[in-house]
């Protein structure tokens, strides 16, 4: 029997993800000047208003508000009309030095006995429903915002979409897990009160919100939803029709959102961060933590086997555990879940077996594996942190002493299909 599964995401102007994308460019700006830094920074945004908070163990100095105000002002949230903008927020910062408890158990002497920098378990997932093995409901939720903004950006075809926005994809399955159709799409954006009221009535403010949610259901059906439709691969495409259940700014208009709306926390959106739902999450968030803390680079070391797993024909979708003791370099377990779609005679638990000899899983080693000791976490704070494509770039940083670093960085390095081989070797694919 056919199901429906949903999935959401949020744009970069979403108060949670204002705050991921921070505590991220702070982590950025932290290792472009001295790559050992231990970081755990949090933002809170609001009306007005920022707070960074968290611990942090660095030989580098930065202006911790003027990173923030770059980061709101490029995300969009530059009018004073907005009640939060980048260039007249307060920016109050309450980050100290890190516990050195904490970091006795992460530095050692010979650096790949470093050990965790927490307990915890961590999760990733793969499956071959896309190109680049997400979830589809997740993958077209965040395609529908990342085009919205492009348009916000363009500002010629919308122009009066504002940062803030929300998705959401429902997708009809058969009972053998394969997509068949999209049943739902939900699009909230917020907007500019582009439509006065003739007078100050009830009734003449009710003629003016109609006609923009007139305009702006219009708009979405017939701008934003043709453009993503032209991006994707023909077997995506006929997932469309003309039977859609849409649902575009539900609860009526949305003038006032991002945090002058919703006060915004780092780490909010895990789910929107990974997979939608599907497989599952770990403990903890990624944004604002150094790669010392396993939540993250632990995270990323497990997708990076899902995928390659997936990538070589081993199984159809796989999920992925590791966990740790903090302090402790070694992973306490490895498992693996194949879902029934193996295609070797092993069960779950001798694939593991096999999947550990394959893989370091030592923090030191996911480490040196994925160049996470380089500023290429900015670009991660929003549209997921798995699926997204390597690229090769420069990067540069200026700190409040006038010095100015560039480095070639390499981002989602967890993404890359390059443990395939292995794998094909280790299972006789």
């Amino acid at each position: 029997m056919s199901y429906l599964f949903t999935s959401e995401s949020v744009s970069e102007g979403h108060p949670d993800k204002v705050a991921d994308q921070i505590s991220d460019a702070l982590i950025d700006h932290f290792l472009a000047f001295d790559k050992n830094s231990k970081v755990a920074c949090e933002t809170l945004v609001t009306t007005g208003q920022v707070i960074l908070a968290g611990e942090v163990k660095s030989q580098t100095y930065l202006d911790v508000q003027q990173i923030a105000r770059e980061v709101i002002n490029k995300i969009g949230y530059n009018k004073s009309e907005y009640m939060f903008d980048g260039n007249s927020c307060g920016v109050l910062s309450a980050i100290h030095e890190q516990s050195p408890d904490i970091n006795q158990g992460v530095d050692k002497k010979n650096p790949e006995e470093q050990g965790a920098g927490d307990q915890g378990m961590m999760f990733g997932y793969a499956t071959d429903e896309t190109e680049n093995y997400m979830p589809l409901a997740l993958e077209l939720s965040h395609r529908l915002l990342k085009e919205l903004a492009e348009i916000r950006r363009e500002n010629t075809q919308i122009t009066y979409l504002r940062p803030d926005a929300k998705s959401q994809v429902t997708i009809e399955y058969s009972d053998d897990n394969v997509p068949q159709r999209i049943d739902t799409i939900v699009i909230s954006t917020q907007h500019d009160d582009f439509i006065k009221p003739a007078s100050k009535s009830i009734s003449d403010k009710k003629i003016a919100e109609d006609a923009m949610l007139k305009v702006i259901n219009n708009d979405i059906k017939n701008i934003l939803i043709p453009r993503v439709i032209a991006k994707l691969p023909n077997h995506i495409q006929q997932l469309f029709n003309d039977k859609i259940n849409y649902h575009i700014n539900p609860t009526g208009v949305f003038v006032i959102g991002g945090p002058h709306g919703d006060t915004g926390l780092t780490g909010r959106k895990i789910i929107v961060d990974t997979y939608g739902g599907k497989g599952a999450h770990g403990g903890g968030a990624f944004s604002g933590k150094d790669p010392s803390k396993v939540d993250r680079s632990g995270a990323y070391a497990t997708r990076h086997i899902a995928k390659n797993m997936v990538a070589a024909g081993l199984c159809k979708e796989v999920l992925v555990q590791v966990s740790y003791a903090i302090g402790v370099a070694e992973p306490t377990s490895i498992n693996v879940n194949t879902y029934g779609t193996s295609k070797v005679k092993m069960s779950d638990g001798e694939i593991g077996k096999k999947i550990k000899e394959i893989f370091d899983m030592r923090p030191y080693f996911i480490e040196k594996r994925f160049k996470l000791r380089t500023p290429i976490y900015s670009e991660t704070a929003a549209y997921g942190h798995m699926g997204r494509t390597p690229e090769i770039k420069t990067v540069t940083f200026t700190n409040p002493m006038g010095e100015t670093v560039s480095q070639e960085v390499e981002t989602f390095t967890w993404e890359k299909l390059d443990y395939v081989d292995k794998i094909k070797e280790a299972f006789s694919l």
